[in-house]
């Protein structure tokens, strides 16, 4: 029989064959009638236990089908009829793990179709530079008037500045992604953190005249260098869609529950369809042009989350567009 193959199986059915045949023994010496009944009583003992773990452990080889049909894909999730004892305990665990199990694949796909979709959207917006890179050199190997080739260098030199500035951002992202970024906590005015924002972009602002006004007061808690990134992603994507001779208003607040910076410029507002998509990572919306890549927002946004904040995009009446900030001081 199968069910002898078990090792606990024919050890307890060998002890408890073995107590029977002492105790009919032991009956048949005080009478030939008491040693039937021991006998009857006995084997009627071994044929309940032998049917009863024949029923188990046929219930368990089922459970242990049903297990090896969910590794090779042909089943979800195990059948609710294991509903007593320690066997319904074990399926219900099983099942938990099985679960736990199909969310991790599916997870692993979905970053695997991630990675994939990244990668190709990463050699996109590094090859549209290199054409133009590629075709400059070529330029500038003939022979030049010395006004054309200097015109020819400074492109040249804009656009490793923006593959530059692309792969530095990029390793930005995939330390975060990674998780090996470690925030410090530190406190300073609001007013000297949105200073060190627009630091850099106060020649670019003054090219195309446009004012930059700050507002501020109270403190802000967190990671400076990291949060003046993420602000100057923002305030850099207002100067980018706000015409010559604009303005782009930047106002700091504090209270008991968090910091908050509100950036707003009088541009073309964002348009409604991108709305919900412009933090998305590579996401390019109408009106941003050749020269976006559509990375910028996004990693502010991880920046601000990480810090335990929030950001949301709207849009201004008639025009303009407004991103508000804010750090919380405790668990959202």
């Amino acid at each position: 029989m199968k069910l002898f193959r078990n090792r606990e199986v024919s050890r307890t059915f060998l002890a408890a064959l073995l107590t029977g045949v002492i105790g009919t023994l032991a009956a048949f010496f005080f009478g030939i009638r008491f040693g039937v009944f021991t006998l009857a009583l006995c084997l009627v003992m071994l044929t309940v236990y032998l049917a009863g773990m024949k029923k188990r452990y046929r219930q368990i080889a089922a459970l242990a089908a049903d297990i090896d049909r969910i590794l090779h894909g042909e089943k979800q999730s195990l059948p609710e009829e294991y509903a007593e004892g320690e066997l319904g305990i074990l399926q219900s665990e099983i099942n938990k793990m099985t679960v736990r199990l199909q969310e991790q694949q599916q997870r692993l796909e979905e970053d695997k179709a991630f990675l994939a979709d990244s990668l190709a959207d990463i050699s996109h917006q590094i090859r549209t530079p290199l054409t133009s890179i590629h075709l400059l050199a070529s330029m500038l190997s003939d022979d030049l008037p010395a006004e054309r080739r200097q015109a020819l260098s400074l492109e040249l030199y804009r656009l490793l500045s923006r593959i530059e500035w692309l792969i530095d951002t990029l390793l930005k992202i995939s330390k975060l992604d990674a998780g090996t970024v470690s925030f410090a906590s530190q406190q300073i005015p609001l007013r000297e953190l949105l200073q060190k924002v627009i630091e850099p972009l106060l020649i670019p602002a003054e090219l195309r005249e446009q004012e930059l006004a700050v507002t501020a007061e109270g403190d802000f808690c967190g990671d400076i260098a990291w949060s003046c990134e993420a602000l100057t992603n923002i305030v850099k994507n207002c100067m980018e869609h706000t015409p010559d001779h604009g303005k782009i208003k930047i106002a700091a607040s504090e209270n008991p529950l968090y910091a908050e910076i509100v950036i707003c410029d009088n541009g073309s507002g964002i348009a409604p369809e991108d709305l919900p998509h412009i933090f998305e990572r590579f996401y390019k919306g109408k009106s941003a042009g050749e020269s976006g890549f559509g990375i910028g927002l996004a990693l502010a946004r991880m920046i601000i989350t990480e810090q335990n904040g929030t950001v949301q995009a709207e849009n201004l009446p008639p025009h303009g567009a407004k991103f508000t900030v804010r750090f919380y001081k405790g668990v959202v």
